[in-house]
């Protein structure tokens, strides 16, 4: 840790002031869409920094399981990841899918002896986001949309080296959104096309967009 230059007025000049320089802190979020039998689990961690609303995003790190990883086996390599540095100093917190797999299954993670706050997320079709019993039921649109603003607005950056990025891209490109007759939207992949990085992304994006006072409740 080094020292930072400030200059100051002091009788009325400005004079040069030493601080010891203080680090940035960091903190991560990762996103853990969980799938079943015909469908990939995909995981991705998000560097959070600055504070609130003023936070930015930084996409680090991606990866999607191959089909027919056993749960036990998913477990331990989430483990392992957040027993690496950066996450061992810095604890992250882990939005899990429970939509698909249920409660069980995310109770099996819960019991891993995983370095990260666990918050289960419920993706549904309603209107609004609200939590019960500390898992978070939140609207398909509404993932959807924070990863649209925080993409558009430059808030999110997804590093262009990572191995998954191009699959991410093609996910990204497959994703539309379709209306029903009785007036109601859906987000889905097209049909054939896989959607498992984006929800990882987006559950991570969202669960960082909300207050910190408002995560630590729950």
């Amino acid at each position: 840790m080094g020292t930072v230059t400030e200059f100051r007025v002091v009788n009325g000049r400005f004079q040069p002031v030493e601080r010891p320089e203080v680090p940035e802190l960091l903190q991560y979020m990762i996103g853990l869409d969980l799938g079943k039998a015909q469908d990939y689990t995909a995981l991705c961690v998000l560097e959070i920094r600055g504070q609130e609303s003023e936070t930015s995003l930084h996409c680090r790190y991606l990866e999607r399981f191959k089909l027919g990883t056993s749960y036990p086996t998913q477990i331990l390599r989430v483990r392992e990841l957040c027993r690496r540095e950066p996450l061992l100093s810095n604890r992250p917190r882990l939005a899990i899918d429970q939509t698909g797999v249920g409660v069980a299954v995310v109770d099996m993670f819960r019991q891993g002896e995983i370095n990260a706050d666990l918050k289960p997320i419920l993706i549904h079709g309603g209107d609004r986001a609200v939590s019960e019993h500390g898992t978070w039921r939140v609207p398909k649109r509404e993932l959807v949309g924070a990863t649209q603003v925080a993409l558009q607005t430059g808030r999110l950056k997804i590093a262009a080296d990572l191995p998954e990025v191009s699959i991410l891209t093609q996910e990204l490109q497959n994703f539309e959104v379709s209306i029903s007759d009785s007036g109601f939207d859906s987000y889905e992949a097209r049909t054939g096309k896989h959607d498992d990085l984006v929800l990882s992304l987006a559950m991570a994006v969202w669960l960082a967009s909300r207050p910190v006072r408002e995560l630590r409740m729950y």
